[in-house]
């Protein structure tokens, strides 16, 4: 009785290894595909307050994919640059002397939050 449950314990382990290691040409498991983005940010157009809303970052094992929460900060980072350049060109235009032009045309300056304002219609 000894040498069968010893025998059949072998059997059992080799069993077990050979299907853990792929026992042959074929793989047991297919490979898993990598978690991605699936709703990307929109590569034709700046990127809105919905699309935020909507992106879904892929979780790994340990939490956030690195590789791609760094390309979406990257992809934010610079299109915040772009509209705090404009932001700026836009006041940078509401110089002292252009607000001397206005009132001497006559008519009333524009408060400066407006130029601002004027940024968010524009979009």
């Amino acid at each position: 009785m000894f040498w069968f449950l010893l025998i059949a314990l072998v059997v059992v382990v080799a069993a077990v290894t050979l299907a853990v290691i792929g026992g042959g040409a074929e793989a047991v498991l297919p490979e898993a595909e990598p978690d991605r983005v699936a709703d990307a940010l929109p590569e034709t157009r700046p990127v809105v307050r919905e699309d935020i809303d909507a992106l879904r970052l892929p979780i790994g094992p340990r939490g956030y994919r690195v590789a791609e929460v760094d390309d979406v900060l990257d992809r934010l980072a610079a299109e915040l640059a772009e509209r705090d350049a404009r932001i700026a060109e836009l006041t940078a235009a509401r110089t002292p002397a252009a607000q001397a032009a206005a009132q001497t045309a006559g008519q009333a300056p524009a408060p400066a939050d407006r130029a601002v304002d004027l940024t968010k219609d524009e979009r």
